[in-house]
């Protein structure tokens, strides 16, 4: 096949999947939006809502005098500050850096070199597959609610198929929809229970007048940290082969937004990663930022206490709808990209012949993305399906989760946070 009808069918899968494959190259680029929409039937995430961040139009505002005035009065000049040395973690910081850098150029020209996707990176924020309409939403906190509300309750509004139906209840204004019949309701604990959509379509969780999206086939469980336990299943086969964390690392620009509350990193020590393991093991992917401080506590101390041996490290490598880098890639103290590092929790089954085959995992990938919100980081389950040992599909699951994924549990002080409905666009011919 010629290269341009190769891109154009790379394109097109695109376009379907929100992945894009680069020839001949360890790069991806990932559409969280369309990634994330493939997991709903009813409701679309809003990419005008996802891209806020990096889609700014410029709205030009009328210049007062006082302000003219103002940027016309010579600026004192400052003296250049003399850069200081780098202490000993930092230098290690910037060899870290250098060991990445070519790895990230040479990712960033392949996204430079392909036309077709970077026009189409132009239109993500306006585009829709279908008609829509705006959801409406707010925002409670509930790391708040969890302290002065621990009774609070949950409304799950799911939408029940042709199978499941119970012939004593009545039907309801939604049995006109081919493949619904009825709208089943359950009044559940929000907090530290674990709260299931088991259908196969979009559910609706009210709280407090406040309306949240979940996936299809996912569940979550809210509480803090010394609630997790009540996740270990009660025997290794019912355990989880995919295991992501993204711990809220202590982060000044996160303490001083007030973004969402930071927990010092000897507390993520305690994770149970060994007993939430599935018998035939389970592929871990930590989240870390670029701080050297992180990177050794995570090498020396976090991985072998969770038992998890380093298998490989992901960056990614974050981008403006015009391909270019968020910021200058060798600004010290604000790099473009995060790790993901992945590593390999061992199960308790030491018979190969009951263990499922699993390709192991390359280093250095590059995953690139227009980033979303901020600390929202991009779906990037399906490029690791394929390295998870044992079971197919794999039972997977997140922590520290502010979004739920389909076919996914969600654990975390927060997980509804970006399933907010203000976050969402609803199908107008559903």
């Amino acid at each position: 096949m010629e290269e341009g009808g190769l891109n154009s069918q790379k394109l097109s899968l695109f376009y379907e999947s929100g992945t894009y494959f680069f020839h001949d190259s360890n790069a991806v680029f990932v559409d969280p939006v369309r990634v994330l929409n493939r997991s709903y039937h009813r409701f679309r995430v809003s990419p005008s809502t996802y891209y806020s961040r990096f889609f700014k139009s410029p709205t030009p505002n009328p210049v007062s005098s006082t302000v003219t005035s103002s940027l016309t009065k010579r600026k004192r000049k400052r003296k250049p500050k003399e850069p200081q040395p780098l202490n000993e973690r930092e230098l290690i910081a910037l060899q870290r850096h250098q060991e990445a850098r070519p790895l990230l150029l040479a990712a960033h020209e392949c996204l430079l070199k392909s036309t077709e996707l970077l026009n189409a990176l132009k239109t993500l924020k306006s585009e829709s597959s279908c008609s829509t309409a705006e959801c409406e939403g707010g925002q409670h906190s509930f790391v708040d609610l969890g302290g002065v509300a621990p009774q609070l309750e949950v409304t799950l509004s799911l939408h029940v198929r042709d199978a499941d139906i119970d012939p004593r209840q009545p039907p309801n204004d939604l049995e006109d929809l081919p493949s619904v019949q009825c709208c089943e309701q359950k009044v559940l604990p929000v907090f530290n229970n674990l709260v299931a959509n088991d259908t196969k379509d979009d559910a609706m969780a009210e709280i407090l007048n406040n309306r949240y999206i979940m996936p299809r086939e996912s569940c979550f469980y809210m509480s803090d940290l010394g609630q997790i336990r009540n996740l270990i299943p009660a025997h290794a086969d019912s355990g989880f082969n995919l295991i992501m964390v993204d711990p809220p690392w202590e982060n000044a620009s996160a303490r001083q937004k007030s973004r969402y509350p930071t927990l010092p990193s000897r507390y993520f020590l305690s994770l149970p990663i060994k007993q939430l393991t599935h018998t035939e093991g389970a592929l871990v992917a930590l989240w870390v930022t670029n701080r050297e401080k992180l990177r050794c506590f995570v090498e020396r101390e976090l991985f072998p206490a969770w038992g998890v041996s380093y298998a490989a490290n992901f960056y990614w490598l974050k981008v403006k709808e015009n391909g270019s880098w968020i910021c200058d890639l060798d600004l010290f103290h604000h790099r473009p990209y995060e790790c993901l590092i992945l590593g390999y929790s061992p199960g308790k089954v030491n018979n190969t012949n009951h263990q499922s085959k699993f390709k192991p995992v390359k280093n250095d990938r590059v995953i690139m993305s227009i980033p979303g919100d901020y600390s929202r980081k991009p779906p990037i389950a399906d490029l690791l399906l394929e390295h998870v040992p044992g079971l197919k599909p794999p039972r997977c699951i997140e922590l520290f989760a502010r979004e739920i994924i389909a076919g996914w549990v969600a654990w975390g002080n927060e997980p509804l946070y970006f399933q907010d409905s203000k976050y969402f666009v609803r199908k107008m011919d559903q």
